[in-house]
């Protein structure tokens, strides 16, 4: 309460701009409308502040930092074989915004940073980071294609007559100049990996600080759970300070006493009932499609209070916090300030 806060999305969804009370989120930081954060909030001292990371946006910002020099941020910046992977690698959005993460947190200007990362199969592929980065750096590979610009005789012979063969092979479905693409790419890209491990070493560092907390947000649905498990199996595994979960859309069991009486009687008393002037036949089918309606209800509450367990057992030690499934949905910054009832207690 009453921080400056900033929220790191990679989730395109508008619908998360317009919870906020904005129009769009793009890769700048945006300021959601103080007059709507402190309508109903606990505080009126804090801000909030998002971004949706711009995946390819945030790799450039790193060639630009890393490169030796302009020229050769433009060179790599203009190789299609970096525009297609800075663009679509699996996990390199995840990997982006944590070194953003880094980038927010070394400006000293927030008090509370949250990173939102949607729960896709890459979510937690950064944490492979510095591991994958260092085999980049110390691949063969890279120093195989890295011939392919060498000076001095043909790209075919630097790299033998196994190499030629494979490339001649390579180059009649891809292409020679995909060929020379690719060994630019690997000459140019070979300078600045070892900027990019550094980085990930210090994010990764900074990650498993005390300060630090990693919360995993899940529905009470079997699958939701099941990857929530997995996840925290992951980050338990990677020593990153886990903090809790959160299960949202909880159904909430509302026992009622007595039966179909009972409920008719409760019908028949409601102004607003009585005002509609329907017989006592209809006011018995409504008390029994009431009841049918509710036992539903009930079986699904005793269904998520199940799947709770599995997550309460996973960590007894973290926190569990429980939101109920709302009658509307949050798309406004109003019903978003509603949640820290259920957030904070």
């Amino acid at each position: 309460r009453g921080k400056r806060t900033l929220v790191l999305t990679i989730d395109p969804a508008r619908r998360l701009a317009n919870s906020l009370g904005l129009e769009s989120l793009g890769h700048q930081v945006q300021q959601v409308d103080p007059a709507l954060v402190q309508r109903g909030a606990m505080s009126d001292k804090g801000e909030l502040h998002a971004m949706m990371l711009d995946q390819k946006q945030a790799f450039d910002e790193m060639v630009a930092r890393h490169a030796k020099d302009p020229a050769a941020v433009q060179r790599i910046l203009a190789n299609p074989v970096y525009a297609q992977i800075s663009g679509s690698l699996a996990g390199a959005q995840e990997y982006a915004a944590m070194t953003k993460l880094h980038d927010f947190d070394k400006t000293g200007n927030w008090d509370l940073i949250i990173v939102d990362t949607p729960p896709t199969a890459h979510a937690l592929d950064f944490l492979d980071a510095p591991r994958k980065l260092s085999e980049a750096i110390d691949s063969p590979a890279i120093e195989w294609f890295r011939k392919l610009q060498g000076e001095g005789g043909s790209r075919w012979s630097l790299v033998g007559k196994t190499g030629s063969f494979v490339l001649k092979r390579l180059a009649k479905f891809v292409g020679s100049k995909f060929i020379d693409d690719l060994g630019v790419f690997f000459t140019e890209f070979n300078d600045i990996l070892g900027g990019f491990r550094k980085r990930a070493e210090e994010t990764f560092s900074l990650l498993r600080q005390p300060r630090v907390g990693f919360v995993l947000v899940a529905s009470p649905e079997p699958m939701a759970v099941h990857e929530a498990l997995a996840f925290h199996e992951r980050l338990v595994t990677a020593g990153m300070p886990f903090v809790g979960f959160v299960v949202n859309k909880v159904h909430i069991s509302r026992p009622i006493k007595g039966g179909v009486a009972q409920v008719e009687n409760a019908l028949a008393s409601h102004a607003g009932v009585a005002a509609l002037g329907i017989t006592s036949t209809t006011r018995t089918m409504a008390a029994q499609a009431l009841l049918a309606s509710h036992l539903e209800l009930e079986t699904l509450a005793l269904a998520d209070r199940a799947a709770i367990g599995l997550l309460r057992n996973a960590d007894r030690d973290g926190m569990l916090v429980e939101v109920p499934l709302m009658r509307d949905d949050v798309h406004d910054v109003e019903r978003l300030v509603a949640l820290e009832r259920w957030l904070l207690g």
